[in-house]
């Protein structure tokens, strides 16, 4: 009597230990599972796929240097009257860009014979710069007696500062895809580099308009436009930005598609 009495708590405590370990062994497979299905909703990036989001994330950067080149600078437009028109040794030339515009005073010796107009704007003289009041007192400028349109140069303006505010949300999202080690922020960082290099070829676009509304404005002197290197900077800048952005967007499509389409590519081949 006294040894079943015993023998029947070991025998419950045996029991309810093969049964807590049951429980601990279901609960442990539940986690097993869980953590599974953790880990494949946040699929880690290769060492070769961060390997080529750095080459194009470099490729972004490239772009968006020659954006800050070329809005910060004022060689956007030239403006040059014939050499001959003052009638003296010198002669004026005007360029300027989205916030400044300079003029010149040339020597006209100094002028290759064969170039008509005044300029270019590199020669040695007599300069002039001064900020536009576009964004201050809101009054136009006046050059060479034509009188700017200040709501496209301020568009323009605008666009460019939307289109690097865009790079830098881009640059951001490169940056926190390459640390966490996931590529779930690769379609912003696309979105946002395209989107920039359409607003900077669109700022091109809009400023020339200002040029074409500037020199319709008065036609006493005959003036002679060209754009300068600071377009060419911000037009390559914008075509190098909608390719980095695409070079984005086909990294981050998933590497299991990639797989699949490897072996039915090579078989296609065969």
């Amino acid at each position: 009597m006294w040894a079943n009495y015993i023998v029947q708590p070991e025998e419950d405590g045996r029991m309810g230990a093969v049964g807590a370990g049951a429980h601990g062994g279901l609960a442990g497979l539940a986690g097993v599972k869980g953590g599974g299905r953790a880990t494949r909703r946040t699929p880690r990036m290769s060492d070769s796929q961060e390997g080529k989001i750095k080459l194009a994330f470099f490729v972004a950067i490239v772009g968006v240097t020659l954006t800050v080149l070329g809005v910060g600078t004022e060689f956007w437009v030239e403006l040059a009257t014939p050499k001959t028109w003052s009638n003296n040794q010198t002669c004026q030339t005007a360029h300027y860009g989205l916030w400044k515009g300079c003029t010149r005073t040339l020597w006209v010796d100094d002028i290759d014979p064969e170039r008509e107009s005044c300029g270019p704007a590199d020669l040695p003289g007599e300069s002039n710069c001064t900020y536009f009041k576009f964004f201050t007192n809101g009054d136009n400028a006046v050059i060479f007696k034509k009188t700017t349109h200040k709501n496209l140069n301020i568009a323009a303006a605008i666009l460019a500062m939307i289109a690097l505010s865009m790079m830098v949300m881009g640059a951001i999202c490169i940056t926190m895809s390459l640390s966490k080690g996931v590529p779930f922020f690769l379609k912003p960082a696309s979105f946002c580099f395209i989107l920039s290099g359409l607003l900077v070829l669109l700022s091109i676009l809009v400023f020339h308009q200002s040029v074409l509304a500037l020199l319709s404005s008065d036609h006493s002197i005959p003036l002679h436009h060209e754009l300068s290197w600071s377009v060419a900077c911000v037009g390559f800048a914008g075509a190098i930005l909608i390719v980095g952005g695409i070079l984005f967007l086909i990294l981050s499509l998933p590497y299991s598609s990639w797989e699949k389409c490897l072996p039915q590519c090579n078989s296609s081949t065969t």
